[in-house]
């Protein structure tokens, strides 16, 4: 059985959904989302996912949104990266609050955004509020190879959706011991891809010739 992940290069959210679904062992094929011009604000769009945002997972017998619920999903479905599920869904919740939530606006607003639309203020407060949520990540990752104990869970590919980025947005593996390893270790996970090389979609794809 093949699901359909409605998706693009440059979304963390999508990537943490993608790269769940690999580690998970299901089969399962990109639907390109044109997210910078436009797709997902369309009424067709709006068809598949009313809240306008990908990812969107679609099977025989399941329609999801958000990656904290096809990570989820794709969990209990598989039975595995699951884990201690308490401890593996603090990290969910923890990212999507805390990581993802900061990580997305912050590097959206410093790469993709208009430069004259760019705000320094709100870049510092990003910034802020990221290198806090470094520091707990960091902090368990002292602790723990992963962040929910001694094995990978869907906390680990919620947390690491963004930090495999290239573009500046405040975060650098050298300044993150921890974390570095960490990324490292997830790297080494037997599917692991980039996100520009697991989903269609890249800044390449809009810089002129």
């Amino acid at each position: 059985m093949t699901f359909r992940l409605y998706c693009f290069g440059e979304s963390g959210n999508a990537y943490k959904a993608a790269l769940t679904l690999t580690l998970c062992g299901l089969d399962w094929e990109p639907v390109y989302v044109d997210f910078f011009h436009g797709e997902t604000r369309s009424p067709a769009y709006r068809e598949i996912n009313v809240m306008g945002e990908v990812p969107v997972l679609v099977g025989p017998d399941v329609r999801l949104t958000q990656s904290g619920t096809i990570q989820l999903w794709a969990a209990e479905t598989t039975g595995k990266l699951l884990g201690n599920r308490a401890e593996a869904l603090r990290w969910v919740f923890f990212d999507n609050h805390k990581v993802s939530s900061q990580a997305g606006a912050l590097r959206f607003h410093m790469n993709f955004l208009d430069p004259l639309k760019r705000e320094a203020a709100v870049i510092e407060w990003l910034n802020g509020r990221l290198a806090a949520a470094y520091r707990v990540l960091e902090a368990q990752l002292e602790r723990t190879p992963f962040l929910a104990g001694d094995e990978v869970t869907i906390g680990d590919t919620a947390c690491c959706g963004y930090l495999f980025y290239p573009e500046p947005f405040g975060f650098d593996r050298a300044k993150w011991p921890a974390i570095d390893a960490w990324l490292s270790r997830i790297q080494a996970l037997p599917g692991w891809k980039h996100p520009y090389d697991m989903m269609p979609g890249s800044p390449a794809d809009r810089t002129p010739a």
